[in-house]
């Protein structure tokens, strides 16, 4: 069981902390808010950052000695968005959230994951009717080897979990959110995820 603070009450936030606690994990739940979040922060081994991507980089920096030596779970997409609300393009092109996130908190763990699908999915891959994939990227191993653990308590299969390789391996998944508007606008608000064939 590990103690896991989840920044972000929004769906994301909301449905991660549910799957987590009932998969016997202690979860705190705070919104984006400063105070909130550093109490969350304060006991957490691990810190899931559920927040909107455009403000994740000011809101964890403020953060930085409560997160010294724990493992961030980084699943925002820092995006800019059309005027339809959905992404038009990247925040940080030529790198990422993940990577910016690593650079401002060199003695965090920083963990890409769960970035690459509709919210929907994260708890819960079964309902896809397809296996999907889920990436890792990050540069401590260990650190992805525990992250590896809490995807495997939340539905996924050890076979569809990827690991990408380091920090830098982010900015391809990041950037996999601009198929988003199109896939919604061509199918609708239904589950789905990217799936790698082999």
């Amino acid at each position: 069981m590990s103690t896991i603070a989840v920044l972000g009450r929004g769906r994301v936030g909301n449905a991660l902390a549910t799957a987590l606690t009932h998969a016997g994990h202690e979860v705190r739940v705070a919104d984006s808010s400063p105070g909130a979040a550093a109490a969350a922060t304060a006991t957490a081994q691990i810190v899931v950052n559920a927040t909107p991507g455009a403000g994740s980089l000011e809101r964890l920096t403020t953060l930085g000695e409560r997160l010294r030596a724990k493992i961030l779970i980084d699943i925002a997409n820092a995006t800019v968005d059309g005027p339809d609300g959905l992404p038009a393009g990247l925040l940080y092109p030529g790198s990422s959230l993940a990577e910016q996130l690593q650079d401002a908190l060199p003695d965090t763990h920083v963990v890409k994951t769960l970035n690459t699908m509709l919210y929907t999915v994260m708890t819960a891959p079964s309902i896809l009717t397809r296996a999907p994939t889920v990436f890792l990227s990050g540069d401590d191993a260990q650190a992805k080897q525990v992250v590896a653990g809490l995807l495997t308590d939340l539905g996924w299969h050890q076979e569809w979990i990827t690991d990408l390789g380091g920090i830098e391996t982010a900015r391809a998944t990041e950037a996999a959110i601009l198929f988003v508007p199109h896939v919604i606008r061509s199918r609708g608000f239904a589950p789905f995820a990217i799936s790698i064939v082999h």
